[in-house]
């Protein structure tokens, strides 16, 4: 990711954040080691205290301390407390919030490129994945493309395995999908994606959508085992089925102005840590999956293989459609099946 690269401008790194009339770190009013206020960020993350992306950042914020004196810590929002996704980045990008988890979806708004992590069967291991988002070159101008927007990419994550569960029918087959109303994240290709493997999709954030299944407005979504079991959706969407069609990163993000308002040895201290918090968000994930799946089968939800294969056909001529678009994507595309030949599932 070479986040050494990232460049002060004029006299934006001289002013300290805590020094900042709005937008910046909010000050704790605390002494650091340094003698001086401490500025906190603000980490905003949408699900809750239990997922791995929260200890991750609590992490973060503690090393963080440590490596800057005092002068820099971290306050982690879990359960959406600053708002949606949507708004938040938002938030990020004119300073007001300095951090955040995001889905990646999220970030083709920003940049259609990201779309290539986002595609259905792109990565066929973890191993693979976590190959490719290691890679600092390669990612380098994907990571740093949308600086201009005011929001840095510090790293991308594992975010587990997503698949289809819903309040109707266990799904086995494309055909089981025909007429279930699926959420998807707010991106263009999520929703081509539902389309394409015969559901209805319905772009929400995810604070809306345990009521939206309650009330029949939804019939189901498409996330990870975690978030299935700690936003309580095993309670109103008791089929989940393994269609195993994405492997989508989560990303932490920082803002621009945020990053460029720390001195120089604060910042450089700070990128120093993200590689291990990097490696500890993603490796929690697998164990936590697993424990997230038990407790889902204890609360009666209904597990099943499905078949991955016929949706994999129906969704490959749009992976070939958006890898194509250009040569940044096809290079991308090329790392991809060299990181899944050598990391089979």
């Amino acid at each position: 990711m070479k986040l050494s690269k990232v460049i002060l401008t004029g006299a934006v790194g001289v002013v300290s954040l805590s020094m900042a009339a709005c937008g910046g770190g909010s000050s704790s009013g605390e002494a650091s080691g340094g003698g001086g206020e401490q500025t906190v960020f603000k980490l905003a993350f949408n699900q809750t205290e239990e997922h791995p992306q929260y200890h991750a950042g609590e992490e973060l914020g503690k090393r963080l301390e440590e490596a800057t004196d005092g002068r820099y810590s971290i306050k982690v929002y879990p359960n959406e407390q600053l708002g949606g996704q949507s708004d938040v980045i938002q938030n990020l990008a004119n300073g007001t919030v300095e951090l955040m988890w995001v889905g990646g979806p999220v970030l083709e708004s920003y940049n259609e490129d990201f779309v290539v992590y986002n595609l259905p069967y792109v990565f066929d291991s973890y191993e693979s994945q976590m190959a490719i988002l290691q890679d600092e070159e390669l990612n380098d101008d994907l990571f740093h493309s949308i600086e201009d927007k005011g929001i840095t990419v510090l790293a991308g994550v594992h975010a587990g395995i997503r698949n289809i569960y819903n309040s109707k029918r266990p799904v086995t087959t494309p055909d089981d999908m025909a007429g279930l109303k699926i959420r998807v994240q707010q991106s263009d290709s999520q929703v081509k994606m539902i389309e394409l493997m015969g559901g209805v999709a319905s772009p929400m954030n995810l604070g809306e959508v345990y009521s939206a299944l309650q009330t029949g407005v939804l019939d189901g979504a498409e996330n990870n085992e975690p978030t299935y079991d700690a936003i309580k959706h095993d309670e109103v969407a008791k089929y989940y089925s393994y269609t195993k069609h994405l492997m989508i990163p989560d990303y932490l993000l920082v803002s621009t102005k945020a990053l460029e308002g720390m001195d120089e040895a604060d910042r450089e201290a700070f990128l120093a840590l993200i590689p291990e918090i990097q490696e500890l968000a993603s490796s929690e994930f697998l164990d936590y999956a697993e424990e997230s799946k038990q407790h889902a089968e204890e609360l009666g939800a209904q597990f099943n293989d499905a078949g991955a294969a016929a949706f994999k056909e129906k969704l490959t001529p749009m992976v070939e459609e958006y890898m194509s678009a250009n040569e940044a994507r096809q290079t991308i595309y090329a790392a991809i099946k060299e990181a899944n030949q050598a990391n089979p599932a």
